[in-house]
């Protein structure tokens, strides 16, 4: 029987959840091998894993333009166009338009089930938009009225994290080619690397989140 991998634990609170369901044992060899060709439609809408990161930074240099391969996906452009919307209704109103944040939540939801697909964390075809996965990513509801200054600084607050982020994101890439490889060997996902996966994906989701200002709490440098 399966069990759910606590996406928090008991000493943290944060309102950004990640539960996905283990599937380290009988893995798909074939889709396996397959993953990365698989994957491309999803790329292509939500991108890959660390893309968000790395596609946000890139916009503060200057003389560089929004492009779908970015790492964000072309859902990503337009979520982040809704969120340049939004940081101005919010500095002016305290409030993040209701329909902003639906796409921005929705658009991250898809992303996290694309990447666990991807990153090989589940061998299910993850569903176009929303859809039963397992992987859940919970979000906070949508607060009445938010902070300001916290807002108008958000890209300078996640600096710290997307330095991190960028760094795990290579050792992410190397223990999924090493989890790739055990997995057309023996069927397994190798445990430790498994849930190191689990943790920089969360850390991801948290990171993404706040930078697409679906909440103001700044997110904990942790992979629990």
């Amino acid at each position: 029987m399966g069990t759910h991998i606590a996406p928090l634990s008991h000493e943290m609170i944060h309102p950004i959840e990640l539960s996905i369901e283990p599937a380290i044992e009988e893995r798909n060899r074939l889709t396996t091998f397959f993953r990365p060709l698989l994957a491309i439609p999803h790329f292509i809408l939500v991108g890959g894993p660390v893309g968000a990161a790395l596609f946000w930074s890139s916009q503060s240099e200057p003389g560089r333009e929004a492009d779908a391969g970015a790492g964000g996906g072309v859902l990503g452009i337009a979520a982040v166009v809704v969120t340049i919307i939004a940081w101005f209704a919010i500095l002016f109103t305290r409030r993040h338009p209701q329909g902003l944040w639906d796409f921005a939540a929705y658009y991250l939801r898809w992303r996290a089930r694309a990447i666990a697909y991807v990153a090989l964390l589940r061998d299910e075809y993850p569903p176009f938009g929303d859809g039963p996965y397992p992987v859940a990513l919970t979000l906070p509801e949508r607060g009445a009225s938010r902070d300001v200054f916290s807002v108008g600084l958000r890209l300078v607050y996640a600096i710290p994290h997307l330095v991190v982020i960028w760094g795990l994101g290579m050792a992410w890439a190397i223990t999924t080619v090493i989890a790739w490889a055990a997995i057309l060997l023996t069927g397994r996902y190798p445990e430790a690397l498994y849930h190191f996966g689990v943790g920089v994906l969360r850390w991801n989701m948290r990171v993404d989140a706040y930078l697409l200002l679906l909440h103001d709490e700044y997110p904990p440098f942790s992979l629990h």
